[in-house]
């Protein structure tokens, strides 16, 4: 019998993705199921950024540069200084996404063994990319009841070791909603000083802040060559299916040895670069559109939760998740129990238990992610089929 490698075993499922068999088997008894489970939002894609693609003329469809179209990677300069980030077009490189820049970094700046500190919890897929680059994964344990905010430095420094390369944070966050403040920014920025290390700064959500400023990474004086932005035109502009991303850094060495890996995987997607290099041209204010209905969505669903017996939800600062804290004995067991067993006037509502998102083991057995991607009337459906079905879950702890 051939083997599975080792790392195809480590090789964690998607805490997001894994119930996916149990609502597909929902939807066929004709149930329902209102998706708060994963990122994938429900603002349409800017029409002019999909006639940007419709109406291109070329007679080949060619590998790009594999740092990226130079026009696209010219007008992500624009878009950066928009937003107080000075770079030159040499300083991205476009990827297949944010995760193959996550994935790039990672292995560009450490080797097999080497370790990275990251919040918990975190965005799960981390976990897979550092199982990708060998590389081990040291969670340093935010709290619900603090809303998650950055842990202390003495709590990071518990974690350095001679094997600790790098930190990775999602600002906003990922799965939390949090906003890391200025003060949190520049704790970053004395512990990858002090330590030599690099820091990872996933910045996906940069527009979906609600209360406070986003704090970019790329914004903190001294670091240029600790600094790596990785970035995304995903949910920025309800592009997801594009996977164009981007890999930005001052740091000369690093993008030659990035490169490297740009070139083997030839070139990121021509269509997608297209369409993001359209979306730079949206008018000023589509943003403040996009913002103002996800915060509405927002306090609609922290307000639904709090109101629940025994449920807890911080206020989340930015990007579209909110953590919630549940009167369960297994969130598992519980958002599976909510596709197979549970349906409240053939509706249900899909979760992601928190435990994927801890590198903890044991921690988030209370807690579910909830994605407010949907619209205000399906949010407060999704909710009253939550609140019922907590009345009902045999699970439920007292």
């Amino acid at each position: 019998m051939l083997q599975i490698s080792e790392r195809g075993k480590l090789m964690p499922a998607s805490p997001i993705r894994k119930l996916v068999p149990f609502a597909e088997a929902a939807k066929k008894r004709n149930i329902k199921v209102y998706h708060l489970n994963i990122g994938q939002p429900d603002i349409e894609t800017p029409k002019m950024v999909l006639d940007a693609v419709r109406h291109s003329e070329f007679k080949v469809l060619e590998y790009s540069h594999s740092a990226g179209n130079e026009s696209y990677r010219k007008k992500l300069v624009d878009y950066y200084k928009s937003v107080g980030i000075d770079v030159n077009q040499n300083q991205i490189i476009i990827t297949t996404g944010g995760s193959e820049a996550i994935l790039f970094g990672f292995m560009a700046c450490m080797d097999e063994g080497d370790e990275v500190i990251i919040p918990e919890p975190f965005y799960a897929n981390y976990n897979g990319f550092a199982v990708e680059a060998g590389v081990k994964v040291v969670p340093v344990t935010s709290n619900i009841e603090n809303g998650f905010a950055l842990p202390s430095i003495s709590e990071f420094e518990k974690k350095i070791t001679s094997k600790t390369k790098a930190i990775v944070i999602c600002n906003p966050n990922n799965p939390t909603g949090y906003l890391y403040t200025d003060e949190e920014m520049q704790a970053l920025k004395q512990i990858i000083l002090k330590y030599n290390l690099y820091l990872f700064a996933d910045e996906a959500y940069r527009e979906f802040c609600y209360e406070g400023k986003q704090i970019s990474a790329m914004h903190l004086s001294g670091v240029d060559d600790n600094v790596v932005l990785m970035d995304t035109i995903s949910k920025r502009y309800s592009a997801c299916g594009g996977r164009i991303g981007a890999f930005v850094t001052k740091n000369q060495s690093l993008l030659d040895a990035t490169m490297k890996f740009a070139q083997a995987r030839l070139s990121p997607p021509s269509f997608a670069q297209i369409a993001g290099e359209a979306a730079i041209d949206l008018p000023s204010d589509y943003f403040d559109t996009t913002k103002k209905e996800y915060k509405a969505r927002r306090d609609l669903i922290v307000k639904r939760l709090n109101d629940m017996e025994g449920v807890f939800c911080p206020n989340p600062g930015g990007a579209f998740y909110a953590m919630a804290k549940l009167p369960i004995d297994d969130s598992d067991i519980f958002c599976q129990w909510l596709l197979e067993s549970f349906n409240y006037e053939q509706q249900t509502v899909m979760l992601a238990p928190a435990t994927g998102f801890y590198g903890t083991p044991g921690l988030g057995k209370k807690e579910v992610r909830l994605a407010y991607v949907l619209n205000l009337d399906s949010i407060n459906v999704a909710m009253d089929c939550l609140d019922v079905a907590l009345k009902q879950y045999p699970g439920r702890i007292k």
